[in-house]
């Protein structure tokens, strides 16, 4: 018998006025897992989570999240989820460690409050009012709010945003310690370095409908397909991409990732890498590097997309 999935969402569409943030998207998040939900601003994103937490009803197609209806449901399913925002979610007011202590105190088995503040490098400012935490520490203490109620689901919406490395790096360890203990992870994130080190699925979506979806290793694998990364000193002239292209030959797609990298993908080898080399001679553009290698997430997501996530 095939386990029930931890969210499945099927034809689900929404709207605002005129304009469809979600279109007849079907998903699904199986269980013990950690997700990553990608997209571009505006991809529908956040309107999919939303649903999916209950805050707003489907106005076409069904979800379900842990077999419940998260509208009709709602009692039922709070308990066994907890949610992580991107920003917000405490009172301006009150300090951090009564916050996260309030939050425990609404669960019949939570976590033990000082591990979870010490995992997470909240206790040194457990006694700072929420107005007053960087970016980073807002983002700690929505984490372990999310998760000190023992959820079987937890959905987080950018969890390192504003967090420095070694932060960050707790964090992901504290996620994957999750999904080891039988938690399924949803999250959203900006950094596709982030997504391609926990998640067990990716499912990228664009203009509300789902484009991609496989593990990390599915979606990077591109057969004979590599990935070449020119950086120069100077910023590229707006007809570089364009000219590059047509030098380098059918089968060959170039994307501009800023104004000073480009990002050339399809069957890439040292012949192609030459090419390169002789147009940048040719048009007086000086490399900074130029790489060769196999495609990342990021990669993937120009592809699909024609835009890099970070300024998408």
């Amino acid at each position: 018998m095939v386990p029930e999935p931890a969210v499945e969402i099927t034809g689900l569409t929404m709207r605002y006025g005129a304009t469809v943030a979600v279109d007849d998207l079907s998903l699904r998040v199986e269980r013990d897992s950690v997700t990553a939900v990608l997209g571009p601003n505006g991809a529908g994103k956040t309107t999919t989570l939303e649903t999916c937490e209950g805050y707003r009803r489907p106005q076409a197609g069904v979800v379900r999240v842990l077999g419940l209806d998260p509208v009709r449901q709602r009692r039922e399913l709070l308990p066994r989820i907890g949610v992580m925002l991107q920003a917000g979610g405490a009172w301006s007011g009150v300090r951090a460690a009564e916050m996260l202590a309030h939050v425990a105190s609404l669960h019949a088995h939570p976590l033990d409050v000082g591990m979870l503040s010490d995992r997470l490098g909240l206790a040194e400012c457990g006694r700072t009012p929420y107005r007053r935490l960087s970016g980073g520490q807002q983002q700690r203490l929505g984490l372990a709010m999310a998760v000190v109620g023992r959820p079987e689901l937890v959905f987080v919406d950018e969890p390192t945003a504003g967090m420095d490395v070694g932060a960050r790096h707790a964090t992901w360890e504290l996620l994957r310690e999750l999904r080891e203990a039988g938690v399924t992870v949803v999250l959203t994130t900006h950094y596709l370095e982030e997504a391609e080190r926990l998640a067990d699925r990716v499912h990228i979506i664009d203009h509300g409908r789902l484009i991609a979806s496989g593990s990390p290793l599915e979606l990077t694998r591109g057969g004979s397909h590599a990935t070449i990364r020119l950086v120069v000193t100077e910023p590229f002239p707006p007809s570089a991409p364009e000219s590059l292209r047509a030098a380098l030959g059918a089968g060959i797609e170039v994307l501009p990732v800023d104004a000073y990298s480009l990002v050339i993908s399809g069957p890439a080898d040292a012949t192609t890498l030459g090419k390169v080399s002789r147009w940048c001679e040719e048009n007086g553009v000086l490399p900074e590097s130029l790489n060769l290698g196999q495609r990342n997430l990021e990669d993937v997501f120009l592809e699909l997309t024609g835009r890099p996530l970070e300024t998408a």
